[in-house]
C-alpha cells in the first residue's frame, strides 16, 4: 500500500494539477448551467464519472486554458486563497460569483488510491451541485460576460511586487454568438 506525504510527487504540484483539472471543469459547467454562452458550443462529456458540459469552442477554451494556466504556480506554492468566476452583466456590474475557497488539507498518512478515491466524490459532489444551481438560483439577464479572478495570501503579493503580472480580459459573450451565428 502506498502512502502519499507532502514530500511525494512534488505534493504542491499533484493538488495544483487536480485542482486546475477540476476548476476548468467547473468553469465550463458554470458557463453552460448559467448560460453565458448558447448552448450550442456546449457538448457533452464525462469528467469524475458525472456528465459534464464542456465548452468545444477554441477562444473560450484558450482563455480557460490561460487563466488557470496562470493561477496554478499560485496553488502549487499555497498562494491562492480564491479563485471566483464573475458572471457580469452587459455593463461589467457583478451578478454572480461562483467562490472556490481554497486551503491545504489537513497532515494525514492515507493510501494514494483511498486519498485519489476521496477526492474523486468529493469533486464529483461538487460538479453535480454546479449542474444544478440554477434550480435555485434566479436567470441572468442578456448579454452576459465572465471573469476569472484569483486572490492570494498577503505573502504571495508582496511576492508579485517583483513579478510581471498578466491581465487576461474578460471574455465577452457577444464574440461567441456572431461566431456561432455564422456557422449555422
Amino acid at each position: 500500500m502506498t502512502t502519499l506525504t507532502r514530500q511525494d510527487l512534488n505534493f504542491g504540484q499533484v493538488v495544483a494539477d487536480i485542482l486546475c483539472e477540476f476548476l476548468e471543469v467547473a468553469i465550463h459547467l458554470i458557463l453552460y448551467v448559467r448560460e453565458v454562452y448558447p448552448s450550442g458550443i456546449f457538448q457533452k462529456k464525462k469528467k469524475y464519472n458525472v456528465p459534464v458540459q464542456m465548452s468545444c469552442h477554441p477562444g473560450l477554451n484558450q482563455y480557460i486554458q490561460d487563466t488557470l494556466h496562470c493561477i496554478k504556480p499560485l496553488i502549487e506554492k499555497n498562494d491562492a486563497e480564491k479563485v471566483v468566476v464573475v458572471i457580469m452583466d452587459k455593463e461589467h456590474h457583478p451578478v454572480e460569483r461562483f467562490v472556490f475557497e481554497i486551503s491545504q488539507p489537513p497532515v494525514v498518512s492515507i493510501s494514494a488510491e483511498t486519498l485519489l478515491s476521496h477526492v474523486e466524490q468529493l469533486l464529483r459532489a461538487f460538479i453535480l451541485k454546479i449542474s444544478v444551481c440554477d434550480a435555485v438560483l434566479n436567470n441572468n439577464p442578456p448579454g452576459c460576460s465572465f471573469t476569472v479572478l484569483v486572490h492570494t495570501r498577503e505573502a504571495a503579493t508582496r511576492n508579485m511586487e517583483k513579478v510581471q503580472v498578466i491581465k487576461v480580459k474578460s471574455l465577452k459573450n457577444v464574440n461567441l454568438q456572431s461566431e456561432t451565428a455564422e456557422r449555422v
